[in-house]
């Protein structure tokens, strides 16, 4: 018997998504950032936000702890931190 997976448009943000995260979470520092965007560009949820006064950060609702935003961080100005530690 075959049954239809039915999925409706703009789910995710419903469900936080973020509850699936890897253990770790990234720390956004706030002392080298250039605002290069280049962390928002390469997250593939699309949550991290920010303006050219780098005040970047994320919603951490559906952030999933990749550490793209970090590895990508051109100034190392963002670090991945135990899921437990403060922010």
């Amino acid at each position: 018997m075959l049954v239809p997976i039915t999925s409706r448009p703009g789910s995710a943000r419903a469900n936080k998504t973020g509850a699936w995260r890897t253990g770790k979470k990234p720390r956004f520092i706030h002392k080298n950032c250039v605002a290069c965007r280049m962390c928002a560009t390469i997250c593939p949820e699309g949550v991290v936000e920010g303006d050219a006064k780098n005040t970047f950060g994320c919603d951490y609702d559906y952030c999933k702890g990749c550490g793209l935003c970090a590895a990508m961080c051109p100034k190392q100005d963002i670090e991945m931190i135990a899921e437990g530690e403060k922010i």
